[in-house]
């Protein structure tokens, strides 16, 4: 009985070393580059893909950890299907609400596909646009009923006048479950 003890003490030690081993987190510095954008880190922070000019001069592109902070998603790559069905670059550098500005970016990222099925991106736009004064979910409303009419307002709302800071997107909460 106690060689059997004994046995199953190591083999459940091992199984905890292989699950931890295999579950390794995810540390945005150690993302590939090109996944990086719209990753979110083990700590629940999204990861950045940002450019740092070499010593030769040339450009180079790093993946950082931002302060924006995610709620509900951690340990998170965005799959191919989404960044598609969203219109996002996964060569996007920084994080900006520009974005929000462009037709068929919106068209896109309120359509069925992206809106209902990458709950990862729609959070990032929403708390871009709650930065700036815009609620996601009425300007998609909008968007469909007068595409017109929602650039208008996103417009007016100052979306292009300045940069968000990491603070002001970290707070809204998104307006699904995750």
């Amino acid at each position: 009985m106690a060689a059997f003890s004994s046995k199953l003490s190591l083999v459940l030690f091992l199984s905890f070393l292989f699950l931890h081993a295999a579950f390794a987190a995810i540390v945005c510095e150690d993302v590939p580059k090109n996944v990086c954008a719209f990753s979110v880190a083990s700590s629940g922070k999204r990861c950045l893909l940002e450019t740092s000019v070499a010593g030769d001069g040339s450009v180079e592109y790093e993946c950082r950890t931002s302060e924006v902070m995610v709620q509900r998603i951690y340990e998170y790559i965005e799959s191919d299907k989404c960044v598609q069905a969203c219109g996002v670059d996964r060569k996007m550098v920084g994080i900006s609400s520009d974005a929000l500005l462009e037709h068929q970016f919106t068209a896109k990222l309120c359509s069925p596909a992206c809106y209902q099925e990458c709950p990862n991106i729609v959070d990032l736009y929403f708390n871009l646009a709650a930065g700036e004064g815009v609620f996601l979910p009425n300007l998609c409303e909008s968007r469909r009923s007068n595409p017109h009419r929602a650039m208008s307002e996103l417009l007016s709302s100052g979306v292009a006048s300045a940069p968000v800071s990491a603070a002001t997107t970290a707070t809204a909460a998104a307006p699904y479950a995750v």
